[in-house]
């Protein structure tokens, strides 16, 4: 190990690690709090909307029910609760999954795909507005840096996995 890769490990880049996490959660905390607050949601609140638009960006609007959780980050009992209320109100069906005859698939019924387009649109309309501020050069590197951060985490939780 080098002494550039010492310094780099050692508490200063703790530091920086911890000081940029509470800045990516308190502007997440900040930003879901605004957004909950907007009058885009219709009848749902943001729990119900988010499983919508995730199942709208899946291959035909299906994913298993533990696929969805990870997604989501709901723990699946509390997932499962919120699929039956979105599946009353004719917005999501389960469905046999055809590559796993024990499994189920949790899909987009039409209303439901109709349902997230309409506030989606509403939605981004917001985002856009609380975001305003922010050029768009910063909005690029923020996005750059969040999906960095997410693929390295994602690939060290892969790495870590019994």
């Amino acid at each position: 190990m080098s002494d550039e890769d010492a310094v780099d490990r050692g508490p200063g880049r703790t530091r920086a690690a911890v000081d940029a996490w509470e800045a990516v959660f308190r502007l997440q905390a900040t930003l879901l709090r605004r957004l909950a607050a907007d009058d885009v949601w219709e009848d749902l609140g943001v729990r119900e909307y988010d499983v919508l638009h995730t199942l709208s960006r899946r291959p035909g609007g299906r994913a298993r029910l533990g696929t969805l959780s990870e997604e989501v980050y709901l723990p699946q009992p509390s997932l499962s609760r919120l699929v039956d209320r979105l599946e009353r109100h004719g917005l999501l069906a389960r469905e046999p999954d055809p590559g796993d005859r024990r499994g189920v698939l949790v899909a987009l019924t039409d209303e439901g795909a109709a349902r997230q387009r309409r506030i989606g649109g509403r939605h981004a309309a917001s985002i856009a507005r609380h975001l305003g501020e922010m050029e768009a050069g910063e909005l690029a590197d923020l996005t750059r840096l969040a999906r960095a951060a997410l693929d390295r985490a994602t690939a060290s939780a892969t790495d870590q996995a019994p």
